[in-house]
């Protein structure tokens, strides 16, 4: 479908507006003020979810249990994981209603130093498939192959026995061009940024009836950072900077059995409008990151009402049976003025000593929609064992 486009830029605004499906990215200025509204920023591959436990929970995770994959959704989670050392790999074929070659790969890894602190990173790569870029005559100049990716590291602590937080830093490479220039000379570059995660982590539990309850609770600012250019800063988009927030009570049913349920609520903190027409003063390039951060809880046009209708919620039940097998299904909720990204979700996963596996099913409640058939899979090891003795089941013995 993304075949002989005419220039860079068509290529460009046909890739912005398929990730405008799962409602991360395009605005229509002809709606701006009117009902539809959608907050647009680039590389919005920054926030689909990556693994399949989040993903099967309705892409919810700020406040869910520590795992191996904590790193997208709350690093700071990583300072009470079960465990000193673990690696995991994740594939989802995205948009596959549309075509068959875009293709997300994750990779997760995290450190125990001591009781106290973890180090954790991850690799994101997002290949875009195969576009031919043409001349204005239809004519193919070559075969691209456009992609994204981010690298990022994290330092999290516990700070004290129920609270822990978590820095993460992060370089982000967006090439949708692969150097192609149009006829008219307009040649787009890859795009660079950096940015910061701020996360913090509340866990408590207690026992009644011989049976322990959890109260777990997140926050995760995301994609703090430098403004992105694809034309050597002529234009420069603001990133997906994302407040994600929520809560998570697990309760023992008995034994062998227990049940967990998660709530997450996130709002892009970006302008609203980045541009209108005839009007100068609301452009990307007027409107600075911190100042846009703040500014994004109160310049919607329509108002308070608007500004909840940017707020997405995500949830999600999770039963698990010995600690070993689990079942989950999520809902995801996007207001239909702001992308109408809304999907139902099933999961489930396998943990054994060394591996676990997790796979998950999004179900849109559309039809046609892009997002249908969308799977992704989770391969994670514990590699616990080759870590250091002296911290195992350090955060077991801090409960």
């Amino acid at each position: 479908m993304m075949n002989y486009i005419k220039s860079v830029v068509v290529a460009g605004i046909m890739l912005f507006c398929i990730s405008s499906v799962y409602g991360q990215n395009t605005i229509n200025e002809n709606e701006v003020g009117g009902a539809q509204n959608i907050v647009s920023t680039a590389v919005p591959f920054l926030n689909i979810a990556p693994e399949s436990r989040g993903g099967g929970l309705g892409d919810a995770g700020v406040a869910t249990s520590p795992d191996i994959n904590s790193q997208h959704w709350n690093p700071s989670k990583y300072a009470f994981i079960d465990g000193t050392m673990g690696v995991s790999f994740s594939f989802t074929p995205w948009l596959r209603e549309l075509v068959n070659d875009i293709n997300m790969y994750y990779l997760s890894y995290y450190y125990r130093i001591d009781d106290m602190q973890t180090l954790s990173s991850s690799l994101r790569y997002f290949s875009l498939g195969n576009i031919s870029f043409t001349d204005e005559d239809g004519n193919v100049q070559f075969e691209g192959q456009p992609n994204e990716f981010a690298f990022d590291i994290a330092y999290s602590r516990v700070l004290s026995q129920h609270f822990s937080g978590g820095v993460a830093f992060r370089y982000i490479r967006s090439d949708l061009s692969n150097g192609y220039s149009s006829s008219t000379g307009t040649q787009l570059q890859a795009g660079n940024a950096f940015a910061a995660d701020i996360a913090f982590y509340y866990r408590t539990s207690w026992r009644k009836n011989r049976k322990e309850s959890e109260l777990t609770a997140g926050i995760n600012i995301s994609n703090i950072g430098s403004k992105i250019s694809y034309d050597g800063g002529t234009t420069k988009e603001f990133i997906p900077t994302n407040l994600r927030l929520g809560v998570a009570y697990r309760m023992e049913l008995d034994e062998y059995n227990e049940l967990v349920g998660t709530v997450d609520m996130n709002k892009l903190l970006v302008p609203s409008v980045l541009s209108l027409p005839n009007d100068t003063t609301a452009t990307s390039e007027n409107t600075s990151v911190i100042s846009g951060m703040f500014t994004s809880f109160s310049d919607a046009p329509g108002g308070i009402t608007e500004e909840l209708q940017e707020i997405s919620v995500s949830g999600g039940i999770e039963y698990w049976y010995n600690k070993q097998f689990s079942l989950r299904a999520g809902y995801h909720y996007e207001n239909v003025n702001k992308g109408n990204r809304n999907f139902a979700t099933v999961g489930l996963g396998l943990k054994f000593n060394i591996f676990n596996i997790d796979a998950s099913y999004i179900i849109p409640m559309q039809a046609n929609n892009p997002l249908a058939n969308t799977i992704r899979f989770t391969l994670g090891f514990d590699l616990s064992n080759l870590g250091k003795n002296k911290t195992k089941s350090s955060s077991k013995r801090r409960r």
